[in-house]
């Protein structure tokens, strides 16, 4: 605005706005149906609760942000209209890196599990009658087998239901393995090494 000129008749007129960039603050939300199913796992038994609020942040390039922030604090109410929960997060910024605006992930560890399988995101398929794995049998057969997700680690899903641990399922190479296709295992850290060879 200039110097003289005539503000605020009727409405608000926005004339500056002020950012803190160190330390900075991510705002985010989260599933109120996620809480909840977290409380009840909590509850009992299946999951402990996470010892810090210690936050990563994930930038919009897939990088880690190299510092770590912390909880501030947690909505006490759920938005009617989204159905979550407001958090918020600070972070410091000592080089200006984040900016005010800018799109990033938050990772916030809110429970540990001593028995999570996780498995490669790639091996997960979609079909009609929803997610599957291919596993594979003692007599080296490619067998489809349902499953459920559940939160998203890195590259890795949860598998909540369908998995037992100790199955070999096929994570590279699953729009060759077919059905009832016969193929030979090779453990996930032998296979990336041939791939790049």
């Amino acid at each position: 605005m200039t110097e003289g000129a005539l503000v605020g008749k009727g409405e608000a007129t926005h004339l500056a706005t002020i950012e803190q960039l160190d330390p900075i603050y991510a705002n985010f939300t989260q599933s109120n149906a996620d809480l909840l199913r977290l409380q009840q796992a909590i509850k009992a038994g299946h999951l402990k609760r996470a010892p810090s609020a210690q936050v990563e942040l994930v930038l919009g390039d897939g990088t880690l942000y190299p510092l770590p922030g912390r909880l501030l604090f947690s909505d006490m109410a759920v938005d009617p209209d989204t159905g979550s929960v407001s958090l918020r997060a600070e972070f410091p910024n000592p080089r200006r890196e984040l900016l005010p605006g800018t799109f990033v992930r938050v990772r916030l560890p809110e429970a540990l599990s001593d028995s999570a399988i996780r498995i490669p995101q790639r091996a997960v398929l979609s079909g009609p009658q929803g997610q599957f794995v291919l596993t594979v049998a003692a007599d080296g057969k490619v067998v489809p087998r349902p499953v459920r997700t559940g939160a998203m680690i890195g590259d890795q899903w949860v598998i909540t239901t369908g998995l037992e641990g100790g199955e070999q399922i096929v994570a590279d190479g699953v729009m060759k393995a077919r059905p009832g296709t016969v193929v030979k295992p090779v453990p996930l850290a032998v296979a990336a090494t041939m791939e790049g060879k």
